[in-house]
C-alpha cells in the first residue's frame, strides 16, 4: 500500500480504527474475530492502528495490545488519553472527560500497561476538557513526550483556534475528527489551520458510520448500545430523509466502478494527501473492500456531482445529540 505522512512516521494510506473491534455499535465481536481483523489488516498492509483507552473501557487497548505486541515494530501506534472509564461510587464505569494533568498522566500509564509497549507513537488528547486550559493539557502531554513515554501528540474533536493554541505551546502532529461526505466541518476552518501548521488530519468515522455503506437501511433495528441509536442523524424524523440520498450515491458509486463504501474513502483520498481516513469494521472481508479504496481514481466530474449530491445542505440532521455537542470543540454547520 502507498503512504501518507504523520509527522515523522509513513502510515499506510488508509489505516485501521479500532474502536469497534470492543465498543459503540452493539455488542462487539468475539476476542478471536478481533484478532483475525487486526491480524488480517496488519498482513494487508496497514501501518496505522488507532485505539484508546475509553474505547471498551480499557478493553481495546488490551486486544491491541495482546495481538499485535509479536510486530510492535511494524506499525504505528495511536491511543488516546483525556477520556477514559471511571468508577463510581455506585460500582458503575461511567465516561469522564478529564483533562487535569494529573488525570492524563494516569491515562498514559494505564495505556502503555494494557497495550504491552514502552512507548506509544501518537498520543491523542481525545476530548478538550473546557473546565482545563488546553495548554495545561498539552503541557502535561509535552512532558510525556519528555520522559519517552509518547513520541508525538494528537487532538481530537478540536476547533482551529484551540489547535494554534496547543501547537503553540508543543508540535502537534495530527489532528483527528470526523470527515466524511455527510460530515464536512473540517472544511470550515481546521483543514486550513492543518495545512498552515503542517499537521496531519486523520478522518474517523469516513464511511459515516456505515450509512454510506449501504448496509443500514432500518435504524429501527439497531441495537440499544449502538451509540448511532442517540444521533440525530439516525433518528426517526432525519433517517427517511438521509435514505433517499442513497440511491444517487449509488449511481456514482456504480459510474466509479467501485463499492459505495470505496467511493466515500476514495473521495476522502482525493481532498488531500494530507489525509489518513481510519475505517473501522469487524469483518476481515469489509477490511479488504476499504483497503482498496486506494486503487480507486475518480476524476473532477464526478467528484463535483458526488459533493453536489451529498454535503452539509443535503443531509438532514446534526451528528451529535445535544450532550454531545457540547462535549466537543469543533466547527459545526447548521443541521
Amino acid at each position: 500500500m502507498n503512504t501518507r505522512n504523520i509527522g515523522p512516521f509513513a502510515v499506510s494510506t488508509i489505516g485501521l480504527g479500532c474502536m469497534n473491534l470492543s465498543h459503540a455499535y452493539g455488542t462487539p465481536p468475539s476476542a478471536e474475530q478481533g484478532a483475525r481483523v487486526l491480524l488480517a489488516a496488519l498482513d494487508a498492509g496497514v501501518t496505522l492502528f488507532d485505539t484508546a483507552a475509553l474505547y471498551g473501557f480499557g478493553a481495546n487497548e488490551t486486544l491491541v495490545g495482546r495481538v499485535l505486541k509479536p510486530h510492535r515494530r511494524k506499525f504505528t501506534l495511536a491511543s488516546k488519553g483525556g477520556m477514559a472509564g471511571v468508577t463510581g461510587d455506585d460500582g458503575a464505569m461511567r465516561r469522564v472527560i478529564d483533562g487535569r494533568p494529573e488525570a492524563i498522566r494516569r491515562n498514559c500509564e494505564d495505556s502503555l500497561r494494557r497495550l504491552q509497549t514502552d512507548v506509544i507513537d501518537l498520543y491523542y488528547l481525545h476530548r478538550w476538557d473546557k473546565k482545563v486550559p488546553i495548554e495545561d493539557s498539552v503541557g502535561a502531554m509535552a512532558r510525556l513526550v519528555e520522559q519517552g513515554k509518547v513520541r508525538t501528540l494528537g487532538l481530537s474533536e478540536v476547533s482551529a483556534a484551540t489547535l494554534r493554541k496547543a501547537h503553540a505551546v508543543h508540535p502537534i502532529t495530527a489532528l483527528q475528527t470526523e470527515y466524511s461526505l455527510w460530515t464536512r466541518n473540517p472544511e470550515i476552518a481546521v483543514l486550513d489551520a492543518c495545512r498552515e501548521l503542517g499537521v496531519a488530519f486523520v478522518a474517523f468515522s469516513p464511511v459515516a458510520r456505515g450509512f454510506l455503506c449501504d448496509a443500514l437501511h432500518d435504524a429501527a433495528t439497531l441495537d440499544a448500545k449502538d451509540i448511532r441509536s442517540s444521533m440525530p442523524r439516525f433518528n426517526p424524523e432525519h433517517y427517511p430523509r438521509n435514505l433517499r440520498l442513497l440511491p444517487g450515491y449509488k449511481a456514482l458509486a456504480a459510474e466509479a466502478r467501485c463499492t459505495p463504501a470505496q467511493l466515500a474513502l476514495a473521495w476522502l483520498l482525493h481532498r488531500g494527501a494530507d489525509i489518513i481516513p481510519i475505517p473501522g469494521t469487524t469483518s476481515v472481508d469489509h477490511l479488504r473492500e476499504d483497503l482498496g479504496a486506494a486503487d480507486v481514481r475518480l476524476d473532477p466530474g464526478l467528484l463535483a456531482r458526488l459533493e453536489a449530491h451529498i454535503n452539509p445542505q443535503t443531509v438532514s440532521g446534526h451528528r451529535y445529540g445535544a450532550q454531545a455537542r457540547s462535549e466537543v470543540d469543533t466547527e459545526e454547520f447548521a443541521a
